[in-house]
């Protein structure tokens, strides 16, 4: 039946999240209803609220969490009550083009290309105050209990440490997965990073975990450098500590430019300088970071006739549903860390501090516990 339960509506941009009591209803065929345990405040939920990206409203966001199924629907057979799942808000579905290829991961599914906000079958299962209330990205899991469709949830392991491993639902596995996924980053590679956020910290795990030999880290924000060298980064810089454009700062640190880049911020300048600071033959250059809404790029086309790669990552490359339970499970054997990534821990009522410290540069993971 249908559960009244608390969640973060976002009625409007650029107002802080209103906690309502919403109505969710139960799941239809080949759906899941889950119970959230905890969810990560992450930049391209802030991009809804700024504008940035452009989504209907009333809204539910979020879409970095883990926690417990409540209700399955009518046909679901890889999923039960009681399993502890990650929601994904990269699908798959297992038989589109890219979900049969092995050269890509975007399910057709997706609803990051619609940014409708509707379930698969164009409905949403959320009502407040008597008013229906639109998903985000399939996952809205800025709320109690939440509905996503078979394709779209991983159940992971049962140990699994809830609070913790819900940064695999976007962050860490977007960032980590971008260098040993996307660009598969080879050892005694030079790698520059520009951004370290929570994604740009877990980009810098990658290039550690993947050998790289020089990581150099960028960002305005000089109090995030202690972190990054923590996690990996051999030197750090700050493009306000010099008179030049920082691609050129990059190359002559180097030599001749590094050999892969990645673009953890979504600001088309950093894009384009990420691109040029690369090696100009063979350099690879990732975009991670969300790219603004209606702006376009400007850059030389020499930049990548001579050989460049640009490239983009969508959750590091990785295939979801194959994905996520095996990196849960690489987490439990301790391959790689996330707690140095969780900065705040933050009962969900704190919804709008945690945004506050994202958006003041003060945390670098906040984990809503619900």
């Amino acid at each position: 039946q249908v559960i009244k339960c608390k969640a973060a509506v976002l009625w409007e941009a650029n107002t802080p999240f209103s906690i309502e009591e919403v109505e969710v209803a139960p799941p239809k065929a080949h759906e899941v209803r889950i119970k959230i345990v905890a969810t990560g405040v992450c930049r391209s939920d802030d991009h809804v609220v700024t504008g940035a990206l452009v989504r209907p409203f009333p809204i539910i966001l979020g879409h970095e969490a883990a926690g417990v199924v409540e209700s399955v629907g009518e046909g679901v057979t890889s999923i039960k009550p009681g399993d502890k799942v990650i929601p994904l808000f990269i699908p798959q579905c297992g038989k589109c083009n890219c979900c049969l290829s092995t050269k890509g991961n975007l399910c057709i599914k997706n609803e990051l290309g619609s940014g409708n906000g509707l379930m698969p079958d164009g409905t949403t299962r959320f009502t407040c105050k008597g008013k229906p209330v639109h998903h985000f990205l399939g996952t809205s899991t800025f709320s109690e209990y939440t509905i996503v469709h078979e394709s779209a949830v991983a159940k992971i392991d049962s140990a699994a440490p809830l609070e913790k491993v819900c940064l695999i639902g976007c962050g860490f596995s977007t960032g980590y997965g971008a260098v040993v996924q996307t660009a598969k980053v080879e050892p005694g590679s030079t790698c520059a990073v520009f951004g370290l956020g929570g994604v740009g910290l877990s980009v810098v795990m990658g290039c550690k975990a993947a050998g790289a030999s020089r990581i150099i880290a960028v960002d305005i924000n000089k109090d995030k450098f202690a972190k990054a060298k923590e996690l990996g980064a051999t030197d750090c810089i700050n493009p306000k500590d010099f008179k030049k454009p920082i691609h050129e700062v990059l190359i002559e640190m180097t030599g001749h430019g590094v050999d892969y880049s990645f673009e953890v911020i979504g600001l088309i300048e950093t894009m384009t300088a990420a691109l040029a600071c690369c090696q100009n033959n063979y350099g690879v250059s990732v975009i991670v970071g969300v790219p603004p809404a209606a702006q376009k790029i400007t850059f030389d086309p020499r930049l990548i006739f001579m050989g460049r790669t640009w490239t983009g990552s969508i959750f590091g490359g990785w295939k979801s549903k194959d994905a996520v339970p095996k990196l849960v499970a690489d987490y439990m054997k301790k391959k790689f860390v996330l707690d140095p990534l969780i900065t705040h821990t933050l009962p969900f009522n704190k919804i709008n501090e945690g945004f506050d410290l994202l958006r003041t540069g003060k945390s670098i993971r906040s984990v809503l516990v619900l």
